[in-house]
């Protein structure tokens, strides 16, 4: 019962004969990539075709959540819930051996075919609870990412996730770890305005998911709470950021963020989203407040011993020679350190490059009060990294968004002529770092450090054109930094506009040389097409549709019509359009009309009534209407009226001598409006014309 994709194996004896779950054509559509094209086309057939469900299956960046995991070559790994493959490859890569289960024959066999040539992985095709039994009990690292959600799933039950992990505990090896990926049910973007993943809608976990549904995510409490249920007493959290799917950066309860560093928050690519406030600033006042972790969109839960990385920082939405990612650790000395490691084997030689820059700009700084930081470059065989001091001190953006914050400008160009000065020494030495940005500068008292020096190059280049930069790059991060002076900082650096633009289109072509030829996910997000929708916006299109849409009645008594004698109704259209009007008028009144909107539209006259009798829309001279008209009739053999208004004035007068008094005058009128554009109802109009 077992079938061979390349050199991996598909284990069915447990397979039930049909796939209980499918996502339908994607997963043939995954299949056939898979089968045609290799893992380095990827990138371009999700530009290509801008898709969501191939770029969450199919991008690489899927794999970051498990590259930081100290994995062995000798350790052997349990996958729960493998999917089409996503994080499989990179796990197959970093350890001796791998398991897959998965319930989906389809999805099992992309995930065989994208990685055939790994001879580590076996795929059991089934539900968990029948293979499980026969799983042995010696796993290293037991993976659930995005899986634990569904342990109601799974296992059922009235403790299912509690179940869950008590069998797989089973599995572990001494000193094994389980790792657990999964979406905060108190993630601020949900609160932001992104639905909830699994739901799909919005406050769906918020709410305690009311609506139902088969996944459940937790806060960190909740998760604690199911740990010490199943009696573990050793786990540490991580915090993927902006949330495990597409993660760029890891942080845990060691290295937390500071404020500034969380600006990467609109990354959701399944489904529209509201935007219903700036997460960064709600973020900023979270790190001050220390409740990241309360707010965290995602956590990696990591049962037994930590892992020994602090901080994980990913550069691998790039060319591929420039893919790194940065670390917070512990060296052997037990010192905390920075290091550099590169993500693909192109790489390698900008992370050696950076030895080289260290001593240059040492060079170019000496004696000039700017220290930069010491890197040493570390060799292992063919492998590499590039290992950087810790430095303490506060980003000079930090301090820079203070000074604005408290109004405190002169301060804040005390640090910006400061910085000038500093990056201005040997201006003409042939080696400049092009990214002296705010945020890479380190500032503690009267010490500034240069931390992050990647992008150094053996020429030079203009003292205005990198501040400009630093600037112009500050400005973007965060629209509140719109309070700067730009004006003043292109007097201070004696640049004109012009200039100012010269710069804005190199900074561009900067961007195009870092990121190669695949698309940023900024960008793919762009390509997608999802919306990001402004309650602001959605307020004022509110408020303008209700006063478009007001309904305005005027009465004549003899004297024509005016304003004077006109009301506004608080009635309005429900959302279909419909609307049904009683009007109560003195016995004076010789006409009313009825104004149905304030803009172009269609109208449908359905029913008019007097004093409880209906009365025929084609009563000689009974009406009088401002629009192009077509008699048809309903289905019960009813006439009424479509009216077509090319005019931002539409009324339909009513003429009330025609109509016969009684002991009471009660007007009654059901109809229906849609607003149109002006053009399209002068074409209307016309066409009926032509018809008539």
């Amino acid at each position: 019962m077992t079938e061979q994709i390349g050199k991996i194996t598909l284990d069915l004896s447990k397979y039930p004969g049909e796939d209980l779950y499918c996502d339908g054509a994607v997963e043939d559509e995954l299949l056939d990539i898979a089968r045609k094209y290799s893992q380095v086309e990827y990138g371009q057939l999700i530009e290509q075709r801008k898709s969501w469900p191939l770029l969450y299956h199919l991008s690489p960046l899927r794999e970051n959540i498990v590259d930081f995991v100290p994995m062995s070559s000798e350790d052997k790994v349990l996958e729960v819930g493998s999917g089409c493959g996503a994080i499989t490859g990179a796990l197959a890569r970093k350890a001796a051996s791998v398991t897959c289960v998965d319930l989906s024959k389809k999805r099992s066999m992309i995930n065989a075919y994208r990685h055939s040539d790994c001879d580590n992985i076996t795929i059991h095709v089934g539900n968990f609870q029948d293979i499980e039994p026969q799983l042995p009990r010696d796993y290293n690292y037991i993976c659930l990412i995005g899986v634990f959600e569904y342990g109601r799933g799974y296992i059922g039950g009235e403790q299912p996730y509690e179940e869950f992990l008590r069998i797989l505990a089973g599995h572990l090896a001494p000193g094994g770890r389980i790792l657990i990926a999964i979406e905060n049910k108190y993630g601020l973007k949900y609160f932001a305005g992104c639905k909830e993943d699994h739901v799909g809608n919005y406050f769906a976990g918020i709410e305690n998911y009311q609506d139902g549904g088969n996944a459940r995510t937790f806060s960190r409490q909740g998760l604690e709470k199911i740990f010490a249920s199943c009696g573990i007493e050793e786990y540490s959290f991580y915090y993927p950021y902006p949330d495990y799917k597409f993660m760029t950066t890891v942080f845990s309860d060691r290295r937390q963020p500071g404020r500034g560093e969380l600006s990467n928050n609109l990354r959701n690519y399944d489904r529209d989203r509201m935007v219903l406030f700036d997460e960064k600033l709600a973020f900023d006042g979270i790190v001050e407040e220390d409740l990241f972790s309360v707010f965290a969109n995602s956590y990696m839960a990591v049962i037994g011993a930590p892992v020994p990385v602090q901080y994980v920082k990913y550069s691998n939405d790039r060319a591929r020679e420039f893919r790194i990612r940065t670390e917070i650790c512990q060296n052997a000395q037990g010192k905390k350190v920075v290091r550099k490691y590169p993500l693909t084997q192109e790489a390698g030689e900008h992370v050696r490059r950076m030895a080289w820059a260290y001593e240059k700009l040492s060079e170019r700084y000496e004696g000039s009060g700017l220290s930069v930081n010491k890197c040493t470059l570390v060799e292992r065989g063919e492998d590499c990294y590039a290992e950087f001091e810790y430095v303490a001190g506060r980003p000079l953006a930090e301090l820079l968004d203070e000074c604005l914050e408290r109004g405190e400008q002169e301060e804040f160009w005390r640090y910006f002529e400061r910085y000038v000065e500093l990056i201005s020494y040997r201006e003409d030495y042939p080696v400049t770092d092009f990214d002296l940005v705010f945020s890479n500068l380190l500032v503690d008292g009267d010490s500034w450090t240069l931390i992050d020096y990647e992008w150094t190059f053996d020429r030079a280049v203009e003292i205005r054109e990198l501040a400009f930069r630093a600037v112009y790059c500050y400005l973007l991060e965060n629209e509140r930094r719109n309070r700067l002076d730009l004006d003043r900082v292109l007097k201070t650096l004696e640049i004109t506009e012009e200039q100012a633009q010269e710069y804005r289109e190199k900074e561009t072509k900067f961007q195009r040389y870092v990121e190669g030829k695949s698309a940023s996910m900024a960008a793919l997000r762009e390509k997608i097409g999802n919306k990001l929708r402004f309650p602001e916006e959605l307020i004022q299109r509110q408020e303008t549709q209700e006063n478009l849409t007001r309904i305005q009645v005027y009465e004549d008594s003899g004297e024509g019509y005016t304003e004077n004698s006109s009301r506004f109704l608080e009635q309005t259209y429900d959302a279909e359009g419909h609307l049904e009007l009683e009007l109560l008028f003195h016995d004076n009144v010789r006409k009313m009309r009825i104004d149905p909107a304030m803009d172009c539209g269609i109208c449908k006259i359905m029913e008019l009534r007097f004093n409880g009798e209906r009365v025929p829309l084609n009563t000689p001279k009974l009406l009088a209407i401002n629009g192009k008209q077509i008699r048809s009739k309903a289905e019960d053999g009813s006439m009424y009226l479509t009216v077509v208004f090319p005019t931002t004035d539409p009324n339909i007068s009513i003429d009330i001598d025609r109509l016969s008094p009684g002991a009471e005058n009660i007007l009654y009128i059901r109809l229906e409006y849609k607003r149109i554009p002006l053009q399209m109802a002068e074409d209307l109009a016309g066409a009926m014309k032509k018809w008539l």
